[in-house]
């Protein structure tokens, strides 16, 4: 049941109510009231949830100690400073002596259907107790940096926990990022070894890991760093039992496709293999013990200047904020099956594919494929297959799968499902309505979470049993987190305004420091409005509270005094039936300042001609307002988007401008993308402005 509030696109939806389901926040009332003990006696709130984990040593001192403001000192966050834990031994070993042992930890699903694993508690802790004796064997100790370059096989979450049970800092890469990118973080953190795979196929298509990964360790050789040991997954090509080292592999005895392809070279001279390594070690592993503070991982995300920015996350907070967050936004409750279709080489994958379920003792999903392979329909057959309640993926995902129609999804009952959730993008309207009428056939709720690499875990989310949602809004922060809305100046906006997405406290799952460079980390997140966390978004709070993601600050532009959401121009034009997808980017102009210059991908029945320019930039008028209406249309064949989905508007502005000076494009899904739309750009000047 919708609730009219403001138009088509602000209708209320009630959430949705299960029987005999005792929901974690079944009311706005009770939301309110833990949300103000999170906001006004943090100590409390968390210190009750941290119960729920075992702590070698339980945090007694203070429970929070932070400083935002640069001007009074170094910028700090820490939580539960004085106690130490280990996060491995929460997800794995506390959840078997709960009796968990022989319950499904992950359903395994590869890139070909017939390619299933089931895997245990009880066995993922054996796994990850063996591979951490491995790392030890080979001298990895607490504080080591290690490189992780996997596709999404079992053995990736295994040598994630591996490392965090004997206190190694987990460093994943991409599985697909070219060999430039995965030295280049490498060497930023000074990893000692690196963990990948002979190759896999994504899809149809192959890659070849082994050999990019080659090419990355002799590049860190040419800049001077040498990794101690590489290990490698034998996992197109099953090894001899009697295989020590990658290097006495038997190439010859692999299938001369499968030989043509992996180029296998093994040039690495500190190589082995991990199904030897694996034969070779016990079981039996005892944790180390954790400080609170003490590195979890770091995770690579893309920076404005070029530079990626190693994100540094932390022991105790990061696992209380993931736990809190995975239970109380997706509503687990014990015997859901849950899927996340997020690759683990990013933050999604990290705390909503591996530490938030598994913390919480929850049944997975973890899928190796793409949504379209074999055919478009692979999703709901992986649902209907598991019957799986609860349903995370990215909007992206969403707006291609739209393509295909409501026949493909109506092919499949997908009745199982409970909650369906986005991430990444903020969704807009239209693609909310066809996840929740088409996907969740009107009976799912629709968690729509905005958060990112640097939070840790979700920061503005629905909560499923209680929140009225509106299609394109994120709602209201979770518990603990405070977000105001400044202006250019660093003022306090109250009430509907729209304007810079800060936050004016620290919750437990934030992110701690830029590895290497907590200069840069203070520059980046605290110098433009001081006493406050910029996340680099902006937003946009309605009469009623809700919060609603614009896109990135530098999305934002200013039209004849107009502060403008370029994501605002792009919902408005998607809403128009010739459209599949669009993105805005600010132009220069000589009267305005900034003008709008829109990238759309047609439908294929549709032509672009004036008809159709005039009825786009009428449904922008009508959406936003006279100033928003564009001025430039460029028709793209596709957009530059990166590996995770997310479209790359540095390089749309480049292109608007006809500016060739791209910096770093490895992060690119599809490179050739970019040289299309420089061939296809409008013949526009470009004005110098005054």
């Amino acid at each position: 049941m919708a609730v009219a509030i403001d138009g088509m696109f602000d209708k209320a939806y009630l959430p949705k109510e299960e029987p005999k389901v005792k929901s974690h926040v079944p009311s706005m009332e009770i939301y309110r009231e833990l949300y103000k003990e999170a906001d006004e006696n943090p100590d409390q709130f968390w210190g009750s949830l941290a119960k729920q984990f075992y702590w070698k040593k339980y945090p007694t001192a203070q429970f929070l100690k932070y400083n935002f403001d640069v001007s009074k000192g170094p910028i700090q966050i820490k939580w539960m400073e004085d106690a130490s834990t280990n996060v491995c031994y929460n997800a794995l070993d506390k959840n078997i002596q709960k009796g968990l042992g022989n319950s499904i930890a992950f359903y395994w699903e590869g890139n070909d259907p017939k390619d299933v694993i089931t895997v245990t508690y009880k066995k993922l802790h054996e796994e990850v107790c063996k591979f951490a004796n491995v790392l030890r064997k080979k001298g990895v100790k607490k504080g080591h940096r290690i490189a992780i370059y996997m596709p999404m096989i079992l053995e990736l979450p295994v040598a994630l926990l591996a490392c965090a049970r004997i206190g190694a800092v987990h460093s994943v890469v991409f599985g697909g990022y070219s060999s430039e990118s995965l030295a280049e973080r490498i060497l930023d953190a000074s990893c000692s070894m690196l963990i990948t795979a002979d190759g896999v196929y994504r899809g149809a298509k192959f890659i070849n890991l082994k050999g990019i990964a080659d090419e990355a360790v002799s590049i860190c050789k040419e800049r001077g760093h040498k990794l101690k040991s590489c290990i490698v997954v034998f996992y197109l090509n099953k090894p001899n039992k009697n295989i020590k080292s990658v290097k006495e592999a038997d190439v010859d005895k692999l299938s001369d496709q499968l030989a043509k392809e992996l180029k296998l070279s093994w040039r690495c001279g500190e190589e082995t293999c991990w199904q030897y390594e694996m034969a070779s070690v016990g079981n039996i592993c005892e944790p180390e013990w954790m400080n609170a503070e003490d590195p979890l991982f770091i995770l690579y995300t893309s920076g404005s200047t070029g530079k990626p920015k190693g994100i540094l996350h932390t022991v105790a907070g990061y696992m209380l904020y993931a736990a809190t967050t995975f239970k109380y936004v997706f509503d687990y409750q014990p015997g859901n099956v849950y899927f996340c279709t997020a690759d683990i080489g990013w933050i999604t994958g990290h705390t909503y594919g591996v530490y938030g379920p598994l913390l919480n003792g929850a049944i997975s999903v973890m899928f190796e494929g793409i949504p379209f392979y074999p055919h478009p329909g692979r999703f709901w057959e992986i649902i209907d297959k598991y019957n799986v309640n609860i349903f995370y993926t990215a909007p992206t995902a969403i707006r291609a799968l739209v393509k295909y129609g409501d026949e493909e999804v109506n092919k499949y009952k997908c009745s199982s499902l409970k909650i369906l959730g986005s991430v990444g993008e903020p969704i807009n309207p239209e693609a909310w309505l066809w996840y929740y009428n088409v996907v969740g056939k009107k009976s799912c709720s629709v968690v729509d979470t905005f958060w990112q690499t640097e939070t840790g875990g979700h920061v503005i989310t629905p909560l499923p049993r209680c929140t009225p949602t509106k299609p394109g809004s994120a709602t209201f922060p979770f518990f603990g987190v405070v977000p105001a809305l400044v202006d250019e100046e660093g003022k306090e906006l109250e009430g509907a305004a729209e304007g810079y997405l800060v936050f004016k406290k620290p919750w437990p799952g934030m992110m701690r420091t830029i590895y290497g460079s907590h200069e840069r980390f203070e520059r980046t997140y605290f110098t433009r409005f001081p006493g406050y966390y910029c996340t680099g978004d902006g937003a946009r709070r309605d009469e009623d509270g809700y919060y609603w993601i614009t896109g990135r600050i530098d999305d934002m532009l200013n039209c004849s005094g107009h502060l403008l959401s370029t994501a605002q121009v792009e919902s408005a034009l998607i809403d128009h039936g010739a459209i599949v997808e669009a993105a805005a980017v600010s132009y220069p102009h000589h009267t305005k300042g900034e003008c709008l210059y829109c990238f759309i991908v047609l439908k294929e029945e549709f032509k672009f001609d004036s008809n159709l320019e005039k009825d786009l930039k009428e449904k922008v008028r009508s959406k936003i307002g006279p100033f928003a209406t564009p001025d430039y249309f460029h028709v793209a064949g596709g957009l530059p988007k990166t590996r995770s989905g997310k479209i790359m508007r540095r390089l749309l502005r480049k292109i608007a401008k006809n500016d060739r000076n791209l910096g770093d494009i490895t992060s690119l899904s599809d490179q050739d993308v970019v040289e299309q739309l420089f061939k296809s750009r409008p013949n526009i000047p470009i004005p110098t402005l005054a």
